[in-house]
């Protein structure tokens, strides 16, 4: 439900590479992890002088989702900035086929945004679940959103037909599925950056892994943000309550 954030020992005095890795997904999750977090000795200068109240009000708690990780828990809805004054309908992205798609065509539906992966370990129990979520609540209205993405241990290296293929075929998928795009880096995808910066993470807002999950409710807001491993049955009492609201 969470974004990420380092244990405090491991932030301040630990290498990032004393994390442990996740099992799902193999070892590129510790080489992309190294590559994209911030160093933690350029962490503990920025937060160095910290007065000693920034841990008394849980912002640190263990996840029972992510072993090895901390995060900083929110209740249900989401502290947006400034730059997050849009709405998710302000912006229009290419699905599977090359075809624009205004996302203001889904205004008034809950929607669960997820950036897939077709060989991650992750892949099979994810595919499954948002399927089935798919089926019994599209009639109320809920979408589901897929955006491959190639830029976790190179584990959505086929073409958008290929893509396509795969999800429909395999796992009988339903929803839109829309262009491969990057979650992080230079060349970010716009509705990506929105979306980052609506529900940024302690130590920035960098999608971790494949499989990260945006909850949007009926007005266009992120409601939420919930890390890789939470798998998409764990999100459903939170779908329920938006959908009926």
């Amino acid at each position: 439900m969470a974004s990420y954030s380092m244990p405090f020992s491991a932030a301040f005095s630990s290498p990032l590479r004393h994390f442990t890795q996740i099992k799902t997904c193999p070892a590129a999750w510790a080489s992309s992890m190294a590559a994209s977090w911030t160093p933690t000795n350029s962490i503990k200068s920025s937060i160095g002088s910290a007065k000693p109240g920034f841990l008394q009000h849980g912002l640190f708690s263990q996840s029972s989702n992510l072993p090895g990780f901390f995060v900083k828990r929110r209740s249900f809805g989401v502290h947006a900035t400034a730059a997050t004054e849009k709405s998710l309908y302000d912006f229009t992205v290419k699905d599977i086929d090359g075809k624009d798609v205004p996302l203001s065509k889904f205004k008034g539906k809950v929607l669960l945004i997820v950036n897939v992966a077709s060989r991650c370990g992750l892949t099979p129990s994810n595919y499954s679940e948002l399927s089935h979520l798919y089926e019994k609540y599209k009639t109320q209205g809920f979408e589901i959103l897929a955006f491959p993405c190639n830029q976790f241990g190179g584990q959505e290296p086929g073409s958008n037909p290929e893509i396509k293929e795969f999800a429909c075929t395999r796992f009988k998928a339903e929803f839109p599925i829309f262009d491969k795009v990057d979650v992080n880096g230079p060349n970010t995808a716009p509705v990506y950056q929105f979306l980052k910066s609506s529900a940024g993470g302690f130590l920035g807002d960098l999608v971790k892994w494949n499989f990260e999950k945006f909850l949007v409710d009926k007005n266009g807001k992120v409601i939420e943000r919930y890390p890789p491993t939470t798998s998409p049955f764990q999100i459903e009492k939170d779908i329920q309550k938006l959908v009926v609201a």
